[in-house]
């Protein structure tokens, strides 16, 4: 179960099941089986706007389009516009931009902007939808390992601001253990574990990658470090996050 103020983590090797999941709570999929709840309300049972004010989600990858960077983020205001878009409206999109430091981009076009940068409008538009819910698709997507820091620790801070939760789904298992709360580990299709940090074991790790590690603590935060026996598997190392594709 997820709650108010939860910052939820999903990991898992590729072709886990991870996008299928957020998908199915976006209503982007229906599930083959079983129910999901917001506030004891089945998903499909809110009409498509209310959803949208209940819950936003960023893709892992956008098609750029010839739209301002103001304009994509005021999209995200979309459910609560009634006739026009109000002054109101627009104070929360300069809120926003203002909070991402973009200021300097708003009249720059998507097709313009860097994969970071155009990472950072998606969140921007997702974060001034104003919802209960977030979900994010690899929210650190194209961002250099600074911002990658500094996207996952403002998305933590808009939650526990707004009593929101956010639920993404992380590559790197040592960024999602600094930053979330709650941990959901998937595996050919189904969820393996899920809970706090004290459900990250060698043995979790080995179940879901492969890969045998042991875990380190710096400052009473878990760290997971691979053993020198997989030091050179890149394959098995890129699945946890410690190396990037090519």
């Amino acid at each position: 179960m997820v709650e108010k103020g939860d910052v939820v983590s999903v990991l898992g090797p590729n072709g886990a099941g991870k996008t299928t999941l957020i998908k199915n709570i976006c209503r982007i999929q229906n599930p083959d089986s079983g129910f999901i709840f917001i506030d004891d309300t089945n998903i499909h049972n809110y009409k498509k706007r209310e959803f949208a004010k209940r819950v936003s989600y960023v893709p892992q990858q956008i098609v750029p389009s010839f739209m301002t960077v103001f304009d994509s983020i005021l999209i995200g205001r979309r459910p609560h516009i009634n006739w026009a878009v109000t002054k109101e409206d627009e104070d929360m999109v300069w809120d926003v931009i203002r909070l991402f430091s973009m200021e300097k981009l708003t009249l720059t076009y998507l097709n313009q902007l860097s994969g970071g940068e155009l990472q950072k409008v998606q969140i921007a538009r997702a974060v001034v939808q104003n919802t209960d819910v977030i979900i994010l698709d690899e929210p650190t997507n194209n961002l250099d390992v600074a911002n990658q820091h500094a996207m996952l620790a403002m998305i933590r801070s808009i939650v526990k601001k707004n009593n929101a939760c956010a639920v993404m789904i992380m590559h790197d298992i040592n960024m999602a253990l600094y930053y979330s709360d709650k941990f959901v580990f998937m595996k050919d299709g189904q969820v393996v574990n899920c809970g706090d940090k004290n459900i990250v074991t060698p043995d979790l790790v080995k179940e879901i990658y492969g890969i045998e590690s042991k875990i380190m603590y710096n400052s009473g935060m878990p760290i997971v470090v691979a053993k020198k026996s997989d030091f050179n598997n890149e394959e098995k190392l890129n699945e946890i996050g410690w190396i990037k594709k090519k």
